[in-house]
């Protein structure tokens, strides 16, 4: 059995980090044959470390995929907006395509991608990594098998942390809806998806409510510097100082503005780049609190709330059926029974890849889906996507109207027709 190949779009922390390993790990699955990268850095990098030679390094996706096709897969790792024409490209040219998340922050691009996988034949999975997962699969064993009969409703709590929300939306690439997305969908598209999967029916409606309440210029402290390193009075007591990110525990975390973690760099990039910024001084506009309510088709409910303002960085949820309930964090899951009142635990085992395993168990599983493809589609095709993007773009435009109940049937034929 040969590897199948794949050419990477965008090698960033994603694509050359999350993904790509996976054909180092196992070479006998997979084998990248080309990457698209505008960051010479990166590029050479990803080149070396899968021995690439210089005529399949490519400064943009244009120029790789005027190229015939090259390998098996395209996987496409860029920025948020820059997901649409790649994609659509890669499925006309006859690649297998494996997107990060979100699809677009344009319904009618997610639907027209939708379209464009089915009429080139060919599978479009979206990283909806979370359904991959040992914690996440087994929650979905559970209700599959009838262990807590009907879902009746349903309670996630996405905490995102004070320093990820303050590092990816507040100073990051995530924190401008016009430059990426919306919170909801840069970041929680991921628990929309898990709550349409484990309800598994359609959505019917949804509502909204959240806001930027705290990181803003009106909570700048007295004296408050444009950058944290400028000697900012507020530094040294402040939740969110960007040098005890970055120079502290959170140094891995640099990569995303350095690609050598000297101290020189990083300080570099903390006086020159927006991970410096003062969190009350940047360009921010998502917001930092959110909560989405929604019912499913037959009655089921769900109530899903994401905080920008918690110490870990986890998801707790309860599952709640006519014949018992699933609660679950952290790696452990426990089922209680209605009738016996038995409490079972699950311990899931801790993960080496990231996403709690999510990460290595898409790519296992879109490989698999890949070399036995005959029309059907992945667990986590654009169809299933689009109906749980569609949630998010609703809920977001309920919160823009202040709450109002969106119908999601008609929603979704909106831009259908679009």
């Amino acid at each position: 059995m040969k590897p199948l190949t794949a050419i990477l779009i965008g090698a960033g922390a994603r694509g050359a980090h999350s993904y790509a390993p996976y054909a180092l790990d196992y070479p006998h699955e997979l084998k990248f044959v080309a990457v698209a990268e505008s960051n010479p850095l990166r590029r050479e990098k990803f080149a070396q470390a899968h021995g690439l030679p210089p005529e399949r390094c490519y400064a943009s996706w244009e120029q790789l995929l005027e190229e015939p096709r090259l390998a098996d897969i395209a996987i496409i790792c860029t920025q948020d907006r820059m997901h649409y024409e790649p994609t659509l490209q890669a499925l006309a040219a006859k690649y297998h395509v494996l997107l990060e998340k979100p699809m677009s922050p344009s319904p009618k691009e997610c639907v027209e991608m939708e379209q464009a996988a089915r009429e080139n034949d060919r599978l479009l999975t979206i990283c909806h990594v979370l359904r991959y997962t040992p914690f996440w699969s087994a929650m979905k064993r559970l209700i599959r098998e009838g262990r807590i009969g009907e879902v009746v409703s349903v309670q996630l709590n996405e905490n995102v942390g004070y320093w990820h929300m303050a590092h990816s939306f507040v100073r990051g690439n995530w924190r401008n809806r016009e430059a990426s997305s919306p919170m909801i969908l840069a970041k929680s598209c991921h628990d929309m998806d898990i709550l349409s999967w484990l309800v598994d029916k359609p959505c019917v409606r949804v509502s909204s409510f959240g806001s930027l309440m705290h990181f803003h210029a009106a909570h700048a402290p007295d004296g408050a510097t444009d950058y944290c390193i400028d000697g900012c009075p507020a530094e040294p007591t402040c939740p969110y100082s960007a040098p005890r990110f970055y120079l502290g525990e959170g140094k891995s975390w640099a990569r995303h503005f350095t690609e050598e973690l000297t101290r020189e760099n990083i300080v570099r990039g903390l006086k020159e780049t927006n991970y410096g910024r003062c969190v009350y001084k940047c360009d921010n506009d998502v917001v930092d609190h959110q909560v989405v309510n929604m019912e499913f088709e037959g009655g089921a409910t769900a109530i899903f709330s994401m905080s920008g303002f918690t110490r870990h960085q986890e998801r707790i949820v309860q599952i709640m059926g006519t014949r018992g309930e699933l609660r679950g964090s952290e790696g452990r899951i426990t089922l209680l029974d209605f009738v016996t009142h038995e409490e079972t635990v699950i311990a899931i085992p801790e993960q080496t890849s990231g996403h709690g395993g999510g990460d290595s168990g898409i790519m296992r599983s879109f490989l698999h889906e890949v070399r036995h493809y005959g029309g059907g589609e992945s667990l986590t095709s654009a169809s299933a996507s689009v109906r749980s993007h569609l949630m998010a773009f609703a809920a977001e435009e309920s919160r823009l109207r202040q709450g109002q109940s969106i119908e999601l049937d008609t929603y979704y034929k909106q831009w259908v027709r679009a």
